[in-house]
């Protein structure tokens, strides 16, 4: 039965010290999320609660200016579930705003300034949103909906003045919207997701349990404001009476930069995208650190922390439908050396199904797309009952009448200890002569080369409409490596077909607004960025010229080209018999029958050639005893 939740237990020596991360708080508090900031700033008004390198924000400031917006929001009409959206950079007037549309009964919907101002304008008109905060450094968003009422908090002293800055009575249900956050959409429109109050709670709540989260903490402010995972940022911390650090824009985009400042800040919680999350472990850190944990998420984690962190490195997975975080768990040196790091267990009041095509739950140990039910799951998306319908299913697993699941469409594995494996999206499959891919397997491979500090595969169409794998890598500093060497390296791990046709070196990736790995602004792979002795890099040599029309017209297939399997275009040993007699004619030299075997490929049969052209000789001899009659039965079959 693949049904995991978070009352499992099944923990191994090295979770000793992360117990708290899988079972449920103790005590789940019964004050909102409004009604904790609020008495943390009755008992400590001059706690700072954000601090900037130019402003620092003290929780009674953060309590009277977050009441007067209110007000001044409720006189534009804003009440319950009125949407309003927030166009604020990391900030103290961000959580402000955001505060004060949850005191005046609304929902706020958070949009980055630096997005692209036509992916503003399609949020904005399908979010339909009647009121709209603004800082001064979105003053350049166009509003086309005339309904729309518009505030600018960029001078906030001036605008509250007049406001009530006293208590305003507690206005909405648990069941209410707190938020709408827009995800990239399969259409190629942004699709708004809906969480409510008891969502939020529940994260809120396992965050504080998970990580003893207390007033003396201080945590950064590092995502996007229209990136889920700026909801964990500030909510778990500002309810608990906890300091928000927000670093400058240049500092959070450099790890080194950023150590330096977690560091001098004495930060003891930090959120980081995985891309710099990898790059900050491989820094070196003092022996002693106030930092207690460093979480992650948002992308495939590649490696594990070495040997003497002086804090705990926290994977973390979940979709923005089920309120940020649906697995997490610490990731321990060389905990699975084979494999990816995983990507933790269900966090408190959820539960994981992995179901096959049929909703049915696949066999232990089997892969399966990764269902989630539980307290996370929202309320759908917004305006899109279609859509909403499709993806939050009724669950057949639980008798309650409203018990939904949501299908991410991502595939995983459950491991022995009770963690779970991410093996990556169920329509990122493709296809390269007939053999099903994962393109993230095949990451997984080439992340274990130890030149290798971080990669990415994904699918490439050429001019003839054919896809091929390209392979996208940064290396650790001061590291070397060639096409070669990598083929070689993933020929011991994967079958001919997963192994990609052209290797890219980059600098670094390009990165979307979320911190995620920007795939469509990866280079093409060509002559001027590929590694050589490749593929694409190089383009066919002589001899691979002169081999290629000869097995097109063996095996009847055209086009073929240098990285080709000669046995899964349809060879067998009778054809690889052929072809060495063809050989034979055009370069003068006899090459034992293996050689089609041990070099299946074009390019490498080719290399064969040229080496033993190049060692004069004409004949190799075959070693006696092996024979190779039957050897094309071997082939792999198709996924």
């Amino acid at each position: 039965m693949s049904t995991f939740s978070s009352n499992e237990s099944r923990l191994g020596s090295s979770w000793l010290q992360f117990l708290k991360l899988s079972l449920p708080p103790k005590k789940t508090p019964r004050l909102s999320l409004v009604q904790c900031v609020s008495a943390w700033a009755a008992e400590n008004p001059n706690a700072p609660a954000i601090a900037t390198a130019t402003e620092t924000l003290f929780y009674a400031e953060l309590e009277a200016q977050s009441n007067a917006l209110a007000r001044h929001l409720q006189s534009l009409g804003a009440t319950r579930e009125t949407l309003i959206a927030l166009v604020i950079e990391r900030s103290p007037e961000f959580a402000i705003a955001a505060l004060a549309a949850w005191k005046a009964g609304a929902a706020y919907l958070p949009l980055d300034p630096s997005s692209p101002p036509e992916r503003i304008r399609l949020i904005l008109e399908d979010a339909r949103a009647p009121i709209l905060i603004r800082s001064g450094a979105a003053s350049h968003i166009e509003v086309s909906q005339k309904t729309t009422k518009q505030v600018d908090i960029s001078d906030r002293y001036a605008l509250l003045r007049g406001y009530s800055s006293a208590p305003l009575p507690i206005s909405y249900q648990p069941s209410e919207l707190a938020y709408v956050i827009y995800t990239s959409g399969s259409t190629g429109r942004p699709k708004g997701v809906e969480i409510t109050h008891s969502n939020l709670l529940n994260l809120v709540h396992w965050h504080q349990s998970a990580f003893a989260v207390s007033s003396s903490d201080r945590a950064t402010m590092l995502a996007s404001p229209g990136f889920d995972a700026a909801v964990w940022e500030i909510w778990p911390y500002l309810s608990a009476g906890a300091s928000l650090r927000v670093p400058p824009e240049t500092t959070r985009v450099s790890p080194r930069s950023l150590r330096d400042w977690m560091l001098a800040q004495r930060i003891t919680v930090s959120f980081v995208p995985t891309p710099i999350a990898q790059r900050l472990i491989s820094l070196e850190w003092p022996t002693e650190t106030s930092l207690r944990f460093l979480l992650t998420g948002a992308d495939v984690l590649q490696q594990y922390p070495p040997d003497g962190l002086p804090f705990t490195l926290v994977n973390n997975y979940g979709p923005t439908e089920c309120t940020v975080v649906a697995l997490s768990g610490a990731v321990t040196p060389n905990q699975r050396p084979a494999a990816l790091p995983p990507v933790g267990r269900p966090i408190s009041n959820t539960q994981i199904f992995l179901l096959d095509e049929e909703l049915q739950q696949v066999p232990a140990g089997s892969i399966g797309e990764l269902h989630i039910a539980g307290a996370g799951v929202g309320r759908g998306y917004l305006n899109d009952p279609e859509l909403t319908r499709e993806k939050f299913i009724p669950n057949p697993f639980d008798k309650s009448a409203d018990a939904r699941l949501y299908r991410t469409g991502d595939l995983a594995r459950a491991l022995p200890d009770g963690s779970f494996e991410f093996l990556g999206r169920t329509d990122d499959q493709i296809k390269i002569r007939g053999y099903r891919i994962e393109p993230n397997e095949v990451c997984a491979a080439l992340c274990k080369h130890d030149a290798i500090q971080s990669g990415i595969v994904v699918p490439i169409k050429d001019l003839s409409g054919n896809h091929f794998l390209a392979a996208y890598m940064v290396l650790k500093p001061g590291a070397e490596v060639s096409a070669t060497n990598l083929r070689k390296h993933l020929q011991s791990q994967l079958p001919d077909y997963m192994i990609p046709n052209a290797f890219v070196v980059l600098d670094s990736f390009p990165f979307t607004t979320n911190g995620k790995v920007d795939r469509a602004a990866l280079p093409t792979p060509d002559s001027t960025n590929s590694l050589k002795n490749g593929h694409i890099s190089s383009g066919p040599t002589r001899t691979e010229e002169m081999l290629m029309p000869i097995v097109s017209a063996l095996l009847k297939v055209a086009p073929v080209n240098p990285r080709d399997n000669f046995f899964l275009l349809g060879g067998h040993s009778l054809l690889g018999a052929q072809l060495l007699g063809e050989i034979q004619q055009m370069f003068q030299i006899d090459l034992p029958l293996r050689s089609v075997f041990d070099y299946p490929t074009i390019s490498t049969i080719s290399a064969e050639i040229d080496r033993v052209l190049a060692l004069g000789k004409h004949t190799i001899e075959e070693p006696a005893g092996i024979n190779y009659g039957h050897q094309h039965d071997l082939r792999p079959s198709a996924p």
